[in-house]
């Protein structure tokens, strides 16, 4: 049983993150794992076509009030969790790489330079955003040579197509950073003490 959660209180995260799982797991709570099948490419590209002004922090908060509503839907009366990441460096928009040739170009384009991190989470009830949070982290990549790029890259291989600028700060990633201004679970992908101060106040968790 755990303690420190209302057990009457369902919790649903909207993301296939194994990272972000692990996160909640790892702070005590229980939920089910429902993955939104919200279109993130469709989303980006309307938000920025229907706007030329919008901003990493609008797209991520788009992206997960969406992705947190579209689970509702099917979750009716839980509190269903949304998050979404997005990369923002020297003027360009940042999605997950591609493929492994896209990964490498990433981390070439970041290397010896400071880029921001958005990360977005939103809670979710019966269709309706309840609430909603924007975290920004600032982390500087360091000069690394060819070298430690190639056997980065091997080491990781496919895994870093689940990560936006193909890092995996909770591994081998950490090697890849000179400085890191922010919060450490907002860089994972769910900056989780505002969300848990959202939870203790919806009665959720214990306060």
């Amino acid at each position: 049983m755990n303690v420190l959660q209302n057990q009457q209180a369902r919790l649903v995260l909207a993301s296939a993150s194994q990272v972000r799982a692990t996160l909640l797991r790892s702070a005590g709570l229980s939920f089910d794992v429902v993955p939104s099948t919200v279109d993130e490419d469709i989303v980006k590209t309307t938000l920025r076509r229907d706007n030329q002004d919008t901003t990493a922090s609008d797209i991520a908060v788009v992206l997960a009030q969406t992705k947190a509503t579209d689970v509702s839907r099917r979750e009716p009366q839980a509190l269903v969790i949304g998050a979404d990441q997005v990369l923002f460096c020297d003027g360009r928009f940042y999605d997950k790489p591609r493929d492994m040739d896209d990964a490498r170009n990433h981390l070439l384009s970041l290397k010896g330079k400071t880029h921001t991190l958005h990360t977005a989470v939103a809670c979710a009830q019966d269709e309706a955003v309840l609430w909603y949070q924007d975290a920004q982290v600032s982390l500087t990549m360091r000069d690394f040579s060819n070298d430690f790029l190639g056997r980065y890259i091997a080491q990781n291989g496919s895994d870093l197509l689940t990560s936006v600028g193909a890092y995996k700060l909770e591994g081998t990633g950490a090697h890849l950073f000179e400085h890191i201004e922010g919060d450490f679970f907002t860089v994972l992908g769910l900056p989780l003490v505002p969300l848990f101060a959202f939870l203790r106040q919806k009665g959720a968790i214990v306060t």
